[in-house]
């Protein structure tokens, strides 16, 4: 059963899901489904943080680079936010997490605005400045 996983993931797939719609569970190759479910917690959760990354980035751009300000800028924005907010539709339970995650996500968002504007490090806050709720509302 692992031999077929590593060897084609797809038909390992096909196979695993059909033995488990026919409650085949003692065919099924049980750790490595277990492990492939684990991963796409995983991806959810990066998913909403690269997501919370590129808002926070453009609300850092826009803060510290007002000259450049732009409908496109915003519309990014709104994309963003609402981009943020399909993945928590989906994945409800990762709003108690929300805390961490923006932590995580603005660490990812200094790097990217030092790169993207040219501008030092200490321009920045060192702690995110935005709740989620401030960073989700509509504007700027």
């Amino acid at each position: 059963m692992s031999d077929q996983y590593n060897r084609d993931f797809y038909a390992w797939a096909s196979e695993q899901a059909a033995l488990l719609r026919a409650g085949n569970l003692s065919a099924a190759d049980i750790a490595n489904i277990a492990e492939e479910i684990d991963s796409m917690g995983r991806s959810e959760k990066r998913e909403l943080v690269n997501r919370l990354a590129v808002l926070l980035t453009h609300l850092l751009k826009w803060e510290h680079q007002p000259e450049r300000l732009s409908r496109s800028w915003h519309l990014s924005l709104r994309e963003q936010r609402r981009e943020v907010a399909d993945v928590l539709a989906d994945n409800p339970s990762l709003r108690d997490r929300l805390g961490d995650l923006l932590a995580d996500a603005y660490g990812k968002a200094l790097l990217a605005a030092q790169r993207e504007t040219g501008l030092p490090e200490e321009t920045f806050p060192a702690a995110c400045p935005w709740s989620f709720e401030q960073a989700m509302q509509d504007g700027p």
